[in-house]
């Protein structure tokens, strides 16, 4: 199965931003893992460019993150940069008993053991030329840790039952939300295997921490289910919305998905509010309550800040910008203890545009010339 790569279009930010989704998402419907995966924030802009790097060198890959954060569309990414032509070949290392993983990977001879009718090829020689995915790779027992760690070293398989050995070109990207240098230490992973993994290394963040994400992967769910419940239009609420950028998605990309499909099937005439996401309890009551909610820790500043200004819009408010542009002046003002070149540089902006925007709000006082002569040191 391959994957596509489009430019998705968040309707609340008008921001493209690359999005990688499966062709056929609705076969992974009963799975954990995620169906989409969005490069939106300066932290995953900067991990795409680190992907596509690693991914036109040959070099094992190591992806790790928690479950629902999107590996597996990462190392289809990997793949499709490599330019290799030969399939990906995804295989969940934790979906087979210790008696059957050999066999699956490897492939066994015709009478190789009670069942073996005839011989079958493993997944390395299926992904001959191109790239095999294990997915879990901690879950491996450790006799098969000695194997695998063979294959690699060889670059050849043997398959259960024959003598002769197998030459393959496979390219090997395996992922884990586990620590597997913890496993080492503990005694459950090995360590040879754990370095002949860890040639590159991909840091895949919880969705938490990549909260510009956040938004876009919403209405790329919005429109994907909206589609299918046939709904005309959807819009979102002020508080829902902060509600999406303030919890905690412990199930990462996966949660949200089912977040937001269930609140497009509750909501009514296609508007989302807050009680619509059924987030767990006291997730989302914080931001039911109007200005209340501002005190729950949010995710980052940014999306914070955003909250404060769309619900400032949806009210209404007059003269918003100026609004938004005094208090900010007045705060770092005051922050900076009335200090002008502390301000500016905190603001990031000269100290003659401050001044004038000192003025404009009734910010200087009698001595403001004087102040003006202050220096950083000051």
């Amino acid at each position: 199965m391959s994957y596509s790569i489009h430019q998705l279009r968040d309707d609340a930010q008008r921001d493209a931003a690359p999005l990688l989704t499966f062709p056929t998402p609705e076969v992974h419907s009963l799975s954990i893992r995620a169906r989409a995966l969005v490069f939106h924030d300066p932290r995953s802009v900067d991990l795409l460019e680190e992907v596509e790097r690693v991914a036109a060198s040959e070099a094992t890959v190591l992806i790790v993150g928690e479950t629902g954060t999107g590996k597996e569309l990462v190392a289809r990414h990997i793949h499709q940069q490599s330019g290799r032509k030969g399939p990906f070949v995804a295989v969940n290392c934790g979906a087979f008993s210790d008696n059957l993983v050999e066999a699956e990977l490897f492939g066994h001879e015709a009478g190789a053991f009670t069942g073996a009718a005839q011989a079958r090829a493993g997944w390395f020689e299926a992904a001959n030329g191109g790239t095999l995915f294990l997915d879990e790779i901690g879950d491996l027992p450790l006799a098969m840790q000695v194997k695998l760690l063979r294959v690699l070293q060889e670059r050849c398989v043997v398959r259960i039952g024959a003598r002769k050995a197998v030459p393959i070109d496979v390219r090997l990207v395996a992922a884990t939300n586990v620590d597997l240098a913890r496993a080492v230490r503990a005694g459950n992973f090995r360590m040879d295997l754990y370095y002949r993994l860890n040639v590159a290394s991909v840091q895949l963040p919880p969705l938490r921490e990549r909260p510009g994400d956040i938004m876009p992967l919403v209405w790329h769910f919005v429109d994907r289910y909206r589609r299918k419940l046939a709904l005309h239009s959807v819009t979102l609420s002020a508080a829902a919305e902060c509600a999406l950028l303030n919890y905690g998605w412990p199930g990462n990309i996966r949660e949200l998905e089912n977040v937001i499909h269930y609140a497009l099937i509750v909501s009514r005439e296609g508007r989302v509010e807050v009680g619509d996401l059924r987030l767990p309890r006291g997730e989302a009551s914080l931001f039911a309550q109007g200005a209340g909610g501002w005190n729950a820790e949010p995710v980052a500043e940014g999306p914070r800040l955003a909250c404060v200004i769309r619900r400032m819009l949806e009210q209404g408010h007059e003269h918003l910008y100026e609004a938004v542009e005094e208090e900010m002046v007045k705060t770092a003002f005051a922050f900076s203890r009335e200090n002008q070149v502390q301000t500016a540089k905190r603001l990031g902006i000269s100290r003659n545009v401050l001044r004038a925007q000192l003025k404009r709000f009734g910010l200087l006082g009698v001595g403001w010339q004087a102040q003006a002569g202050e220096t950083a040191e000051s």
